[in-house]
């Protein structure tokens, strides 16, 4: 997925480093927050310098590296100053051993330091050997650190330094980055709140190998369930087409048909109505119900209008089916129209081609399917399917905001902030 060059413009985040393997990964994190056009800066422990030396992280940041050698309180370059100028502070890789002391509030490295002066909320990523990270003293420091404004990015299965496959390899750059743009991106209004965003073409079958779809990419689909994921909300995107490198937090369901498309889309939307209930902490000890805010749907999928009416079994023969081949196509459920939308807020999608009908079309859709808003998709040369771009219409009964055409991304972000006021 194309990340906006100015999705974390303005934004300050503080990178520690600590000594381990994966301190070489940080690199290819810091080149993910500049790229997104953030302000970095870096503070390593004295065993991170050994697997990654401080100039690596100085010639991409373009900012000197803080470490213990070299603190000073002539001007702002110590763990104070650097603490308060930070939006963000996250410690990747973050060793077992820097675990036990920030759950036990021991500060003898700069990088300790700054965590026990940094106010706001810290991200973590681990890196370390299955049964280090697995020692009872570890998860017991992790939990204790959960509840003390950390924020733990799961580490994963995979093969070890110590050519072991197990589990706490650090999580990839790629999913750090996208957990700490949601540190930084998050609203009150969309956190917490469940969302169903549906995307792709309906792919339904005529035998079994062949099938009838149509161009939808499913990109606008991911871009939005991302765009989501980063303002705060529980996702769940059920689609035919996924973007490569969404964040792992989302919930997927890839379906292909119409008719599993709505199988899906039927449970989910009972889930998102239901209550949601708190995690158990130290002072509960089972969950407890939270206020359950109103859930999202996001129709943005393009369903088949009409599917095969006698869809076959095996490959049908081209010396079975003669010179021509006539298909009789029935009229599709529409999923949109049928689907219980009481209690939850729905935004439609919908795509023209004659910009001369395309408003009273969609004006026509919020009566006619029940839907709170629709997004307006005018299809041309300059706007074509499958673009990493796109340009809509937002226009619910009292209004039409046209927003920019821009990456499909910073739309989908743009696009939120419209929905969030229905």
């Amino acid at each position: 997925m194309q990340i906006p060059s100015d999705l974390l413009a303005g934004k300050k985040i503080l990178l520690g480093v600590t000594g381990s393997i994966a301190a070489y990964k940080s690199l290819e994190l810091l080149r993910l927050y500049i790229k997104a056009g953030a302000d970095v800066r870096i503070v390593m422990t004295p065993a991170a310098k050994k697997f990654v030396q401080p100039l690596s992280f100085e010639a991409l940041s373009r900012n000197r590296v803080l470490d213990d050698s070299n603190e000073s309180w002539a001007n702002d370059f110590n763990h104070i100053k650097i603490a308060q100028w930070a939006d963000l502070f996250i410690i990747a890789p973050v060793t077992a051993n820097t675990i036990a002391k920030l759950a036990n509030g021991i500060a003898d490295t700069i990088l300790t330091q700054c965590a026990l002066a940094y106010p706001g909320i810290k991200l973590l990523a681990p890196s370390a050997n299955t049964n280090m990270i697995q020692n009872p003293m570890i998860q017991s420091s992790q939990k204790m650190l959960a509840i003390a404004n950390y924020e733990i990015i799961a580490t994963q299965t995979k093969e070890l330094a110590c050519q072991v496959v197990g589990d706490g390899a650090m999580a990839e750059p790629q999913e750090i980055f996208w957990h700490s743009a949601r540190a930084l991106l998050q609203n009150s209004f969309w956190q917490d709140r469940r969302v169903i965003v549906t995307g792709g073409g309906t792919i339904e079958k005529l035998d079994d190998v062949r099938t009838i779809s149509n161009r939808s990419s499913g990109k606008m689909a991911s871009a939005l369930a991302a765009a989501l994921f980063l303002r705060g909300a529980d996702v769940n995107l059920i689609a035919t087409r996924f973007e490569p490198n969404l964040p792992t937090s989302i919930h997927t369901i890839e379906v292909e048909s119409s008719e599993e498309m709505r199988e899906y889309l039927t449970d989910s939307i009972r889930i998102a109505k239901k209550g949601k209930l708190s995690k158990p902490s130290l002072i509960h000890d089972a969950p407890i119900a939270l206020i359950q805010k109103e859930p999202y749907l996001f129709m943005a999928a393009a369903v088949s209008d009409y599917v095969p009416t006698h869809p076959q079994s095996g490959k049908l023969k081209k010396e079975m089916l003669g010179e021509t081949w006539s298909i009789t196509m029935k009229q599709n459920v529409d999923l949109l129209k049928s689907c219980n939308k009481e209690g939850i807020k729905t935004v439609a999608f919908k795509a023209e081609t004659d910009p001369t009908v395309a408003f009273e079309n969609a004006k026509k859709l919020l009566a006619t399917k029940g839907a709170d808003a629709v997004c307006l998709n005018i299809i041309d040369q300059s706007n074509p399917f499958g673009s990493d771009t796109n340009q809509i219409d937002f226009i619910t009964q009292d209004m039409r905001v046209k927003l920019p055409q821009s990456d499909k991304l910073t739309l989908s972000l743009t696009l939120l902030d419209q929905a969030a006021s229905l």
